[in-house]
């Protein structure tokens, strides 16, 4: 809630209101600049051009190029509505901004409460000082309040007949009381410790078990050595992993904020500010190479290829249809390789190509769930994505066939020579089937009544029946073993 002091009549008196970080929990300059990267990752060899020109000049130029959908910013709602109550007492309200006009009109025209828009104009950068000229003339000294988040604003707040802070550093509102008439003050609960660790997802970190796969099916489990490797190796996927989660969430602003429960995530809620996503890419990629290092480099290039495959998928090929599932499922199949890379364990064709299934029928799976989403919604397509939701029936039918298929290879794997050598009664093995195939089917039944999480991992890491699965498969194993 905000706290309010007397203000006297100020019907009469303009309210100029910032945009970036006090309208919007936002920046539309780095939301532009993401957009025009995410188009044509070229344009970063042009911005510097642009840059030597001045601020202003960079505004104008990334504004020409990008549309923003203005209706998915996320607004500073208790600030909104104040405006709002502002204007039906017939208040003035400009909208005083150093994003650029092209990209600042749309926002005033979407809320509909500004009499008039103050900003950048490919010349003149308006942001402090400027800004605080540009008011002057226009209403005269201490002719209007200004609305503001940042040090920036002090000169401003200071010349104001009176401050609105807006979700500004303690410190930035202790000195704007010591400068100005602070009238009121919006503060929005921060947790900023809560949303990096949420932007990281290290629940998503369970998949990264897989790299330890090799060791389990080579019985190299008691191996210390092999065992350490595999955890760094752990370690360092995770930290990559949640590099381009970050990264992910970066480049997909507007599908996620046309989504009903990824909106919700830092980024897209404004939670996190852009330039902070990127410094922690930059931290996550740097502690997750210095940890491939310490492995054999065959590790460290599957890591590499892992980073760019998940880079382009989240930059591109997660629009193309069916291309997304394979190459998700592809990335699912890395972790395995990843694996046999850290610890030296020869590779398995039986191990390969029953990830290939399984992890293609998952991936399916998380289309699965969002094509039903749309037709629940009565919607025909998805932002960001290849399918419709005609495409639903096909899509599981896909999934479940790829999940059966990992079952057959698992039925010819235990007839083949290799089971021998590891197993001293294959035949045991065969009780695995079953299972898988009750799992599958289970997980894809689940998921056509629209109980399933969005991330079948997750579901499986909440669902008893998947642990006592799990548990069961191991007891088949050992017993296989004849140990």
């Amino acid at each position: 809630m905000p706290s309010t002091v007397s203000t006297g009549r100020k019907d009469l008196v303009p309210l100029c209101v910032d945009l970036d970080g006090t309208l919007i929990k936002t920046d539309l300059m780095c939301e532009s600049m993401v957009r025009l990267l995410k188009r044509n990752p070229l344009y970063v060899f042009v911005l510097p051009f642009w840059w030597l020109k001045g601020r202003a000049f960079l505004k104008r130029e990334i504004g020409a190029r990008v549309e923003l959908d203005v209706t998915t910013l996320p607004y500073h709602q208790p600030l909104v509505d104040f405006l709002r109550e502002e204007h039906r007492c017939g208040r003035p309200i400009f909208l005083a901004t150093a994003s650029d006009r092209k990209l600042a009109q749309p926002v005033a025209d979407h809320l509909g409460l500004f009499t008039d828009v103050l900003a950048s104009n490919g010349e003149t950068n308006l942001r402090g000082t400027r800004k605080l000229r540009a008011m002057e003339q226009r209403f005269g000294p201490r002719g209007f309040d200004y609305a503001g988040n940042s040090s920036v604003d002090l000169p401003v707040w200071q010349r104001a007949r009176q401050a609105i802070v807006v979700n500004a550093r303690e410190t930035v509102t202790a000195q704007a009381r010591r400068l100005a008439t602070v009238s009121r003050v919006f503060n929005e609960p921060q947790v900023p410790v809560q949303s990096v660790l949420k932007t990281l997802r290290p629940h998503q970190w369970i998949k990264n078990l897989i790299i330890f796969v090799p060791l389990l099916t080579s019985h190299q489990l008691n191996n210390a050595t092999l065992l350490g490797d595999a955890i760094l190796a752990f370690m360092a996927f995770s930290l990559c992993a949640s590099s381009v989660y970050v990264l992910n969430d970066l480049l997909d602003l507007d599908a996620d904020r046309h989504h009903p429960t990824k909106k919700l995530r830092p980024f897209a809620a404004g939670d996190l500010s852009l330039p902070a996503g990127f410094v922690l890419v930059f931290l996550l990629l740097a502690v997750s190479g210095g940890l491939a290092l310490l492995l054999p480099r065959t590790f460290a290039v599957v890591l590499a290829l892992y980073f760019a495959l998940t880079t382009s998928y989240s930059w591109r090929l997660k629009q193309l249809m069916l291309l997304d599932v394979f190459f998700l499922a592809g990335l699912y199949t890395m972790r395995l390789i990843a694996g046999h890379e850290a610890s030296g364990i020869a590779y398995s064709f039986w191990l390969l190509a029953f990830s290939m299934f399984i992890f293609l029928s998952l991936a399916l799976v998380k289309r699965y769930l969002e094509l039903l989403g749309l037709r629940q919604e009565d919607k025909h397509g998805a932002k960001g994505r290849g399918y419709t939701a005609n495409d639903l029936e096909m899509v599981a039918t896909l999934g479940t066939t790829s999940g059966y298929l990992s079952a057959l290879v698992l039925a010819l794997y235990v007839n083949s020579s290799e089971v021998r050598v590891l197993y001293q009664h294959p035949t045991l093995l065969l009780l695995v089937c079953p299972l898988l195939l009750y799992w599958i089917s289970r997980v894809w039944l689940i998921a056509h009544r629209g109980q399933m999480h969005e991330d079948p991992i997750v579901f499986a890491l909440k669902d008893r029946a998947s642990y006592v699965i799990g548990i069961l498969t191991l007891m088949v194993l050992w017993l296989a073993t004849g140990r």
